[in-house]
């Protein structure tokens, strides 16, 4: 595998810009080029756009586990109800448990993103032969973890057993992805969210030890990722109606969470992404920031680009260098929910912010 050539100076100076994982796109071409043309010397790594049946997440893996042969729902528990952070209820779903006489050990779950992943590499491909994708720009491959669909559709009596399970499919999913694109040119971003939720008691139960869980769990992801393929995390607070389902105090909880497992792991973390809601362009909210330990070699970005508020961008990004100096931007999430017509208005915003941090030639 031969590595690409570095990418060029824009984004390396200035930070530059992440792409959290989901646009409001038809299809993976389309996401490419409409990206790239609008951001592409800014960028590190492109996603797909998690289009199609990946448009709302995780929500694709409950209807896989509804149909599977081994699950079943759980009479014995009330539905999950998802609430937004103001309390408005999105919807109640049925949880889910092993059929009795299955033995967890024994199941096998398809993820379907192995297949996905090699569908839009197909065309990452191409347009970066076409020279439409610049180069040292690498492939964005977005996975959740076992804890998000354990806690969004599993009973908790189930989740102990089901965890496991997932787990084993997710890294043969992620085995599959390393093994058929060459790690010169990919990136792999673990989905934190269900367990930011945790740490903020989102759920109505979670183990004593879940921080320990937690950072095992997100330590083994990340050591699972092989050297010359990029690793990174996103931290989210959720945003199935473009809506945090918890709106964070402060960036602390995520600071725990990442220092923890930057200790724990045994290889680099290339990139991290932490969000900024919109109202938060105080210094209080991004304080935390300067106790990131470890992360010399790691690019930071955060999430304050929101829709149509270039001044509130501006504010929040002279509140974060007033903390922790370097750092390249972002939306708080992907952008699957959004409605398509904000696209444009994003991206631009996205370069308005850039331009002024950009460091001169």
């Amino acid at each position: 595998m031969t590595p690409t050539s570095s990418v060029p100076n824009r984004a390396g100076k200035g930070g530059g810009a992440h792409l959290v994982g989901s646009v409001p796109l038809p299809d993976s071409e389309s996401v490419f080029r409409t990206l790239t043309a609008a951001l592409g010397p800014y960028l590190r790594r492109i996603p797909d756009g998690e289009t199609g049946e990946r448009r709302r997440w995780i929500f694709f893996q409950s209807v896989m586990l509804k149909n599977h042969p081994a699950m079943e729902e759980d009479p014995t528990v009330p539905p999950f109800a998802l609430r937004q952070w103001d309390g408005k209820l999105l919807r109640e779903m049925a949880l889910l448990r092993f059929r009795a006489g299955i033995d967890p050990e024994r199941v096998t779950f398809e993820t379907g993103y192995a297949q996905a992943a090699q569908a839009s590499y197909d065309v990452f491909r191409r347009l970066h032969a076409e020279m439409v994708i610049p180069v040292g720009v690498r492939f964005q491959v977005c996975l959740p973890t076992p804890m998000a669909s354990a806690f969004m559709y599993v009973s908790p009596a189930a989740r102990d057993a089901y965890v496991p399970a997932y787990e084993r499919a997710l890294r043969r999913a992620l085995g599959d992805i390393v093994a058929t694109i060459p790690h010169a040119q990919l990136a792999i971003q673990w989905d934190v969210c269900q367990e930011v939720l945790i740490y903020e008691g989102f759920f109505p139960d979670r183990p004593e030890d879940y921080k320990a869980r937690i950072v095992a769990e997100l330590a083994r992801l990340g050591d699972a990722v092989p050297e010359g393929v990029e690793m990174g995390y996103h931290l989210c607070y959720g945003s199935p109606a473009d809506e945090h389902l918890v709106m964070p105090r402060d960036t602390a909880i995520m600071v725990e969470m990442a220092n923890s497992v930057r200790a724990a792991l045994k290889r680099r973390i290339d990139f991290l992404h932490l969000p900024v809601p919109q109202d938060r362009a105080d210094a209080d909210y991004v304080r935390p920031l300067a106790g990131l330990a470890g992360f010399d070699d790691t690019e930071l970005y955060l999430g304050l680009i929101h829709h149509n508020d270039r001044a509130g961008d501006l504010a929040r990004i002279d509140a974060a260098r007033k903390i922790i100096g370097r750092f390249g931007v972002a939306s708080e999430c992907g952008w699957g929910r959004t409605d398509p017509q904000r696209l444009s208005g994003l991206l631009e915003s996205h370069r308005a912010a850039l331009e002024p941090m950009r460091d001169p030639d």
